[in-house]
This record gives structure tokens, C-alpha cells and sequence, in this order.
């Protein structure tokens, strides 16, 4: 089982509601993906903090149905 990019969104949103979220399927495969998300709730975070944020929302998702995930965040 695989998530789509439209999930992966939701999860973001649900957790970080103004989030501007573009999702890249690298390999069209569902499986790897590069998200860029743009918050202003990443603002005074550091990078890792700004990605634990992002690993949080999607939960046991990472490292089992979603493979892998390379992300560019940026606040706001």
C-alpha cells in the first residue's frame, strides 16, 4: 500500500492548516516524493525542527507506507 500526494497533503493540512504544500512524485512510482512546504509555523524553527514537524503529521506513514520523502521547507 502506497499514500497518493493528495493524502500526504491532508495529513500536512490537518496538522499544519496554512501550509502551501506542492508535491512532486519523483519516480511516479507513489512511493518517493519531494514536498516543498511553505508555513508560518516553521517560523524561529530550525530545519530539523520545521521537518519533525512535517515527519509528526504523517505519523507511522514514514518508513512504511511512504517510503521515502525529501522535503524543502520554508517559513513564512
Amino acid at each position: 500500500m502506497t499514500l497518493s500526494s493528495k493524502q500526504i497533503s491532508e495529513m500536512i493540512k490537518n496538522k499544519i492548516p496554512d501550509a502551501k504544500i506542492e508535491i512532486e512524485d519523483l519516480r511516479g512510482d507513489n512511493n518517493h516524493y519531494h514536498a516543498k512546504i511553505t508555513s508560518k509555523e516553521f517560523r524561529g524553527l530550525s530545519k530539523i525542527d520545521q521537518h519533525k514537524l512535517i515527519y509528526s503529521a504523517l505519523g507511522k506513514h514514514m518508513g512504511s507506507t511512504l517510503h521515502a520523502l525529501m522535503l524543502t521547507t520554508k517559513e513564512i
